[in-house]
C-alpha cells in the first residue's frame, strides 16, 4: 500500500512538473512573439486537447495551443453536453462579491418586505433603465441598492448629483424615472458618484443598467418583471 501511494504521489509530482514547463513555454513563446500583449494572469489547460486559455487583464481570455505558436479568439462549445464553455468561464470570471460592494454610496429602494435584494448600475438618462424601473414597480418583496452611473452625458452627472444630493432621493429618482419629472437642483458631497465610477470601472461595468444579484451573477441590459423574478429566484 505505501508503495501504491509513493508511485502516485511521484506520478502526480511528475505531472505537476510538466505542466509548470508546458505553462513557461507558453508565457516564454507568446511573450516573445506577441511583445504588445498585456501581463499573463493564468493560463490553463481546457478539456480541449493541445489547447490552453490564457487570461489577461483580470477577465479576457484567448485561446493558444501547448506551443503558443497560435493565438484563437472566440469560443468552445461542448457538443456533446450542449455547454458554452467559454461564456460560463467569463460569467465566473465576471461575478462580483456581492457582499463587497459599498452599499453605503447606492440609493436604497424597498418594495414591500425588502427580503430579496439586487444591486443595479443605472444612467438618469439611460432609456433602457427608465424602462427597467417602470417595469421593476410590478416586482414585490425586493431591496433594490441603486448605484447612480453618469456615463452617458454632462447632464447625466447633473441629475445624478440633483438626485444624491435630494432630501428624498428615493422620491427624486422615481419621480424622474417613472413621471419624468426633473430633480431640483440640490448641492452635497457627491464624492459617492465618483466612487460609483471607480467601482464600474474595476469591475469592468460599461453599460447601463446592469444588475447584479446576490449570488455574483451580473446582467447588463434591461429584463422586465417576469425575467427579473426568474433571475432572482435562480440566484439563492
Amino acid at each position: 500500500m505505501n508503495f501504491r501511494r509513493l508511485l502516485l504521489s511521484s506520478i502526480l509530482a511528475l505531472l505537476s512538473l510538466s505542466a509548470l514547463a508546458q505553462e513557461a513555454t507558453i508565457r516564454k513563446n507568446l511573450a516573445g512573439r506577441v511583445p504588445q500583449l498585456q501581463k499573463i494572469d493564468e493560463i490553463n489547460k481546457t478539456p480541449m486537447p493541445g489547447l490552453y486559455e490564457v487570461r489577461v487583464n483580470g477577465n479576457e481570455i484567448f485561446y493558444t495551443d501547448e506551443e503558443g505558436n497560435f493565438i484563437i479568439q472566440g469560443q468552445i462549445f461542448d457538443l456533446r453536453q450542449r455547454r458554452n464553455l467559454t461564456a460560463e468561464r467569463l460569467e465566473k470570471l465576471n461575478a462580483i462579491d456581492f457582499s463587497a460592494l459599498p452599499l453605503q454610496d447606492a440609493v436604497t429602494i424597498v418594495h414591500g418586505n425588502g427580503k430579496r435584494q439586487i444591486a443595479v448600475f443605472e444612467d438618469p438618462n439611460c432609456g433602457y433603465c427608465k424602462r427597467f424601473e417602470r417595469d421593476l414597480q410590478a416586482v414585490k418583496d425586493i431591496t433594490v441598492h441603486l448605484f447612480l452611473l453618469p456615463i452617458l452625458s454632462a447632464d447625466s452627472m447633473e441629475k445624478s448629483k440633483n438626485i444624491w444630493c435630494a432630501k428624498d432621493q428615493v422620491k427624486a429618482w422615481q419621480d424622474w424615472m417613472l413621471r419624468n419629472q426633473v430633480p431640483p437642483a440640490a448641492s452635497c458631497d457627491t464624492a459617492a458618484l465618483s466612487r460609483n465610477l471607480a467601482v464600474a470601472r474595476k469591475h469592468k461595468i460599461t453599460g447601463t443598467p446592469t444588475l447584479i444579484f446576490t449570488d455574483g451573477s451580473r446582467v447588463p441590459g434591461a429584463v422586465n418583471a417576469q425575467e427579473l423574478e426568474k433571475l432572482l429566484a435562480e440566484s439563492k
